[in-house]
C-alpha cells in the first residue's frame, strides 16, 4: 500500500512544479514586429513587456502537445506612452505551419498568419469594440466562431487580467479572471503547436507565465 501512496505524492509534487511561474529568458521568446524599429520586447526573469508600434506576434519558442493549460497575467498599459492603447489582448495557440516545422519568421502583419493552422482569441480588438474566437484552417479561412460586443467582455487599461487557455480531449477553453469566454468542442482538434501573444499597437506587461501538461 505504500508504493501507490509514494506515486501519488511524486505526481502531486511534479504537478506543483509544473504549475509554478516559468523562469523566462530571451531564448524563450521570438518577436515578430510589423514596425521593428519602433517596437521592442523586454524580457525579465519572470515577466516580459511588449512595446508594439503596429502589429506584433511574440512566440513562445517551445512546442506544446497533448492536453495542456497555459496561464499568465497580462496588463494593457495606458499611461500616455507613445504606443499605449487599450486594445488587442490577443493570443494564438496550437499554431502550426502545414508547410514547415514551425510558424516562425513572419513580418508581424495580422494577414501574414492567415495560412497557419491555429486557435485565436482576440479580446478588445478593433479599438476595444469586439472580442472574438476563431479557428484558422488553411484553405477554409478564419471564420469568427464566437463574438462578444458588451463591455464586460472588453478591456480596461492598467488592469491585470489572468488568462487561462486549456486544450483537453478535443476542446479548447479561454477564460479571463476566472470567467469562461470561449468553450469550443472541435471535431478536428489541434493537438500540437506553438503559443504566441498577439497584439496591434499597444504596450503589454505579462507575468506569471505557466505551461502545465494535463493528464490524458
Amino acid at each position: 500500500m505504500r508504493i501507490p501512496l509514494l506515486i501519488l505524492v511524486l505526481y502531486q509534487l511534479a504537478a506543483s512544479a509544473l504549475s509554478q511561474p516559468s523562469r523566462l529568458s530571451d531564448s524563450d521568446w521570438l518577436a515578430e514586429f510589423e514596425k521593428p524599429s519602433a517596437s521592442s520586447l523586454i524580457v525579465a526573469q519572470h515577466s516580459i513587456e511588449i512595446r508594439a508600434a503596429a502589429g506584433a506576434t511574440v512566440w513562445y519558442s517551445k512546442k506544446l502537445s497533448g492536453n495542456v493549460r497555459i496561464e499568465y497575467t497580462l496588463t494593457i498599459v495606458d499611461s500616455g506612452g507613445v504606443n499605449d492603447r487599450v486594445s488587442d489582448m490577443n493570443a494564438f495557440w496550437m499554431a502550426m505551419d502545414p508547410m514547415k516545422d514551425t510558424p516562425f519568421g513572419r513580418d508581424g502583419k495580422f494577414s501574414s498568419y492567415d495560412d497557419l493552422l491555429l486557435y485565436y482569441a482576440g479580446v478588445g480588438g478593433h479599438d476595444n469594440t469586439t472580442t472574438r474566437f476563431r479557428k484558422y484552417e488553411p484553405g477554409k479561412g478564419k471564420d469568427v466562431l464566437h463574438e462578444f460586443l458588451d463591455k464586460k467582455h472588453l478591456l480596461a487599461g492598467n488592469t491585470p487580467y489572468r488568462i487561462a487557455i486549456t486544450v483537453k480531449d478535443g476542446r479548447t477553453l479561454f477564460s479571463v479572471n476566472g470567467t469562461l469566454f470561449f468553450d469550443y468542442a472541435d471535431a478536428q482538434p489541434l493537438r500540437e503547436g506553438y503559443f504566441a501573444f498577439r497584439t496591434t499597437k499597444s504596450r503589454q506587461r505579462i507575468k506569471d507565465f505557466v505551461v502545465q501538461q494535463l493528464p490524458d
